[in-house]
């Protein structure tokens, strides 16, 4: 094969590819939207057999020599370089997972995640525990397939951030353990100060629906490639930057829940709606890790939305447009409600402060749950087990403790110690942010825009182009944690006066 012929090969191969990619993406958005129940069949099928012809169309032997020829090359540019290098490295791993496993477990999450898109509102944890413990069996094969001498844990972390391990998790979160513990135990002390039952009236889902709309005008969402829909568990589908779904979920008697869902997964969209266009409908074409991702959707929903600057923006707006029903509150007192903390059961309505804690209690079982130290059937206790030991509070059903979460039914094993990762990533991000634009005077005049340019030149527009350490460190040098936990004491102090 020729370079001119490989070259021209890699273009029709992009395009099939990104076909595949944005169908299966498709239906997985219609599924957790707007499909009718009964659909999960079917469509747990046609994902199942589009995997497979990406499985086939991936391990071709026209694939390989294509690529084999590219790597060869003198000359590429550097992002038909780069593309070549994530190609071949999706290949050579694709190719050591058996096509039938490699079906069966995309098979398998979409079934997966239709029963438990059921179990969860009906708190029927025994409906979704087989299915559950059929996903981590099938992860831990797979992990195996990709590199039997490695832990199946560090395998699975490498697949949302490349060159995470259990070793750098382990560091990371003891010393945020070390320094906000202590933290958490003094502001609960000083519980009394702030009071949020103000948020827990009812606010019409209508008027929240208008509400999210204004958000996204707020933080410049492109509403031609970015609409909003309904689901059990907020998430984003990036198919390109011409196309982001964003979601959330509504409750009449919890306005900061779909605030902040919308607010976490528009910087999502952001991220995936800036990437360069030459990088569209490639490998390169959306955000290269999921720490960095969640840097991104942290960053807008806490360090943005929760400060006292971005409430004082849109509180005028929920006065008016609830009015009265929250005619006795003013702005600050509503920036103090937003950011209260207190341990609570559910990670997605977590303060900021107590977040972590959440997380790494996913960590360490899902390590468990990987390795076999852990089943399905054993997980209720130990979940209720570790809440009571990390948080100091009772788990009451399994809605609010195993089922509360969608990515392991979806088969993200390994991805949640990026939320954490990325929060503190997202205060380092600000440190170097406030040495050139004034963060806050750009919020209280009314516009993200001076941000969002300062993420786009630094993070967005490259895609994946750069490693995730390398980019992160291109922008702040070395990762340290204590940024972040100064960051959160420093705040949170100010928040209750102590």
């Amino acid at each position: 094969m020729t370079l001119d012929q490989a070259k021209e090969k890699l273009a029709a191969y992009e395009k099939t590819t990104f076909a595949y990619e944005h169908a299966m993406g498709i239906l997985y958005y219609d599924g957790s939207t707007a499909a009718p129940r009964g659909s999960a069949g079917i469509r747990a099928s046609t994902l199942g057999e589009l995997a497979r012809l990406q499985y086939n169309l991936t391990t071709a032997p026209e694939t390989v020599e294509m690529l084999e020829t590219l790597r060869a090359a003198d000359g590429l540019d550097s992002i038909t370089a780069r593309k070549v290098s994530e190609l071949w490295r999706n290949y050579d791993q694709t190719r050591r997972i058996p096509v039938d496993l490699f079906v069966g477990h995309q098979t398998l999450c979409s079934e997966s995640e239709a029963v438990w898109t059921e179990a969860k509102p009906a708190n029927d944890y025994a409906a979704f525990a087989p299915y559950l413990q059929k996903i981590f069996d099938s992860t831990r094969a797979i992990a195996a397939c990709i590199d039997p001498d490695r832990d199946p844990y560090n395998v699975m972390l490498d697949q949302y951030e490349r060159g995470l391990d259990t070793d750098t998790c382990d560091a990371f979160f003891s010393a945020l353990r070390t320094r906000l513990v202590p933290l958490i135990e003094e502001v609960c002390a000083h519980a009394d100060r702030v009071d949020d039952s103000p948020l827990c009236r009812h606010f019409p889902i209508a008027v929240q629906r208008e509400f999210s709309d204004y958000l996204m005008d707020v933080m410049g969402i492109d509403k031609n490639h970015c609409i909003i829909g309904e689901t059990e568990h907020p998430f984003t589908a990036n198919f390109s930057r011409h196309d982001v779904r964003i979601t959330t979920h509504y409750y009449a008697d919890r306005l900061a829940s779909s605030l902040y869902s919308v607010v976490h997964e528009g910087g999502h969209a952001l991220y995936e709606l800036n990437t360069a266009e030459e990088l569209v409908g490639s490998a390169l074409g959306t955000g290269v890790s999921m720490a960095i991702h969640e840097s991104q959707s942290r960053f807008y929903e806490n360090i943005i939305g929760r400060s006292q600057a971005f409430c004082a923006l849109i509180f005028p707006w929920l006065r008016e447009h609830f009015a009265p029903t929250l005619d006795d509150v003013d702005a600050e007192q509503f920036w103090r409600m937003v950011n209260r903390s207190t341990p609570s059961c559910i990670r997605t309505e977590a303060d900021e402060l107590t977040y972590a804690l959440h997380i790494m209690v996913r960590y360490e079982l899902e390590r468990k749950l990987l390795a076999g130290d852990l089943t399905a059937a054993d997980l209720p206790e130990a979940w209720r087990q570790a809440y009571h030991d990390y948080l100091g509070i009772e788990v009451p059903d399994d809605r609010s403790g195993v089922l509360q979460d969608s990515h392991w039914a979806g088969g993200m094993v390994g991805y949640f110690p990026s939320y954490a990762i990325g929060s503190a990533y997202g205060a380092q991000f600000l440190r170097e942010m406030e040495k050139t634009v004034d963060v806050d005077a750009a919020v209280r005049f009314g516009t993200l825009a001076p941000i969002n340019a300062w993420f786009a030149e630094r993070i967005w527009r490259h895609g994946c182009m750069i490693d995730p350490g390398e980019l992160f460190a291109s922008v702040c040098g070395k990762f340290d944690p204590m940024v972040y936990t100064d960051y959160l004491e420093k705040k949170f102090r100010g928040v209750y006066g102590i």
